[in-house]
C-alpha cells in the first residue's frame, strides 16, 4: 500500500502556522523548502506549510489527526495549557477545555492560527466506534 510523503498546508503565515504545530509537537525548527515552510513527522511525513495567495479563493480550513504517545499526549497537552490556549475534547467544539477518552485512549482538539483543527490522539479510533459516530 502506498505510504503518504507529504500534504500541503495552507496558511496565511507558513512559519507561523509551522512553528505553532512544531511547539506544540517539541518538533524541530520547521525548515524552508521552496515556497514552503516544511515540517518533518517522525514517521516520515512532511507538512507543508504554504502561504495562501492573495487573489485566490479562500483556503477552507481542514482537520489533521496526529497519534501520539501517552508521553507525548501529556506534553501536547502541558504545552497547550501553559499558552492558555482554548481546547476542546470534539470536532464540533462543544466541549472546551476537556479531553476525551474515545476507544480507552485519549484526544484533544485545537485551532492552529489558520484555523485548521490540530486533533493529538492515542489510539487509533476502532471500527465500532467510527461506526457508532
Amino acid at each position: 500500500m502506498p505510504l503518504l510523503d507529504h500534504t500541503i498546508v495552507h496558511s496565511k503565515d507558513r512559519f507561523a502556522s509551522a512553528r505553532f504545530l512544531a511547539a506544540l509537537l517539541d518538533a524541530p525548527e520547521p525548515k524552508a523548502y521552496g515556497p514552503f515552510a516544511a515540517l518533518k513527522m517522525d514517521n516520515g511525513v512532511t507538512l507543508d506549510y504554504a502561504e495562501h495567495v492573495a487573489g485566490d479563493r479562500e483556503f477552507v480550513p481542514t482537520h489533521y489527526a496526529f497519534l501520539v504517545t501517552e508521553e507525548e499526549f501529556d506534553g501536547i497537552l502541558a504545552r497547550i495549557q501553559e499558552r492558555e490556549l482554548p481546547y476542546w475534547a470534539d470536532p464540533m467544539h462543544s466541549r472546551p477545555q476537556e479531553i476525551n477518552h474515545r476507544d480507552g485512549g485519549r484526544g484533544v482538539y485545537v485551532d492552529d492560527p489558520d484555523g485548521h483543527a490540530m486533533e493529538f490522539l492515542t489510539r487509533t479510533y476502532s471500527e465500532e466506534l467510527l461506526n457508532s459516530l
